[in-house]
């Protein structure tokens, strides 16, 4: 490539990002935001000669788009991990329709550069392949997931049923990455669950999903618990990872008669404060105890931040996952797009649910599985005159759910 051609791809690297980081379309700069152009202008200067070294110093000579292309989305993935830089070829694939909405059953997100399993569909391939929250998803289909944006990793996992998809998953305790083949299949999300206990006096409710149906479900539910003998809820949001933040807001409603549930807020986004509505409440003075995890992410979390900051349940589990942000879509000249985070939502006490996640009053650690009582089985056939050897067998593996018997017992302490 001739010098010429060189510079000038560097300088409009550099604008490029320069162009990103500050809009050189924003009018009515303040003072304050004066400043921070000119420091963003200093780091332009920086950004250019790192990569002029990069030009004329690095031991062969760079693809440079390559380099400006890692350098773009490390920029918007050093800002929150929902926030993606898209090249053009990546933003003509998350445009692209592959043939259908099947999926594996994974709710994923990126943390510590990769893309990490938030929750897992009941029933789905992925429930199937025995992958849980917290796995991390180091490659799919050979591609490293460090290398590929989030909105690009939840297209690849998307695809026609029947297609096949390859995960490289890496688990807690084990040094090796294990390979993983799944058939994608349109996974219905099962209906909400629930169970009495305690003498039918503690209703359990546990949605797979905060969306229009589920919450109408739950709603119903509640609605139902007014006429019967039921007077306590246990609601269990659990690895519920989706959904919509209007239908969690609903959700939230329905136990708050007074307080806030909520806001929104960003750079260009006006502070929305979301107020409970005394004529939506179904069941606001049922004593009543929320169940959450590492799965626990998004809409959910706006659920439990709203009942723990109006002290309307207690909280038992694990701190949860963080997420909450809304994106908008920014179409570049060349092709390339950014998917970038513009607001945040926060509890009531002022948290960015993004940032921090919402931490239960009683903390208990997620279930595990323990290993049942050897028993002695009787000894297969063996030759005449020949010693048996006694056969041991292992039980199965049985879950323990200490969480869930902790809320039960909370609620049964809890007078009606």
């Amino acid at each position: 490539m001739p010098k010429t051609s060189k510079i000038l791809l560097l300088a409009a690297s550099a604008v490029l990002v320069l162009t990103i980081f500050m809009g050189v379309n924003a009018s009515g700069v303040s003072a304050a935001s004066d400043t921070a152009q000119d420091s963003a202008y200093k780091q332009i200067n920086v950004y250019s000669e790192v990569l002029q070294h990069i030009q004329s110093d690095y031991v062969v000579e760079p693809n440079i788009p390559s380099v400006t292309n890692g350098a773009l989305r490390g920029l918007l993935e050093s800002l929150d991990a929902d926030s993606s830089y898209l090249s053009p070829d990546d933003y003509k694939l998350y445009k692209m329709d592959k043939g259908g909405k099947a999926q594996v059953g994974i709710n994923v997100s990126k943390r510590f550069g990769y893309a990490n399993v938030v929750s897992v569909v009941p029933g789905s391939p992925a429930d199937r392949a025995g992958l849980v929250d917290g796995d991390i998803l180091e490659a799919i289909d050979g591609h490293d997931t460090r290398d590929i944006p989030l909105a690009i990793i939840q297209k690849m996992l998307e695809g026609a049923p029947g297609s096949a998809v390859s995960v490289s998953v890496v688990r807690q305790k084990k040094p090796e990455p294990e390979k993983i083949d799944m058939t994608r299949s349109v996974t219905q999300i099962p209906a909400v669950q629930d169970a009495m206990y305690d003498g039918f006096s503690i209703l359990y409710l546990k949605p797979g999903i905060l969306d229009h149906e589920h919450v109408q479900q739950l709603e119903s539910k509640l609605k139902g618990m007014r006429g019967a003998g039921n007077k306590k809820v246990l609601l269990d949001l659990r690895d519920v990872a989706a959904g919509d933040m209007v239908e969690a807001q609903r959700l939230a409603n329905f136990l708050l008669k007074s307080g806030t549930i909520g806001s929104l807020e960003g750079q260009q986004v006006a502070k929305v404060t979301f107020t409970a509505d005394p004529s939506k409440a179904i069941v606001p003075a049922a004593p009543a105890v929320v169940l959450v995890n590492h799965g626990t992410a998004g809409p959910a979390e706006l659920v439990a931040a709203a009942l723990l900051d109006n002290k309307r349940a207690d909280l038992v589990g694990e701190k949860t996952f963080g997420e909450g942000t809304q994106q908008k879509t920014f179409e570049m000249p060349d092709g390339s797009a950014l998917i970038l985070s513009v607001a945040k939502y926060e509890s009531p006490s002022g948290k960015k649910l993004q940032d921090e996640g919402v931490t239960p009053g009683v903390m208990v650690a997620s279930a595990v599985a323990v290993q049942a009582d050897v028993d002695d089985e009787a000894p297969a056939a063996q030759p005449m005159g020949a010693t048996p050897a006694p056969v041991v067998v292992t039980k199965p593996q049985v879950t323990v759910d200490e969480q869930l018997t902790k809320a039960l017992d909370l609620l049964k302490a809890k007078a009606a």
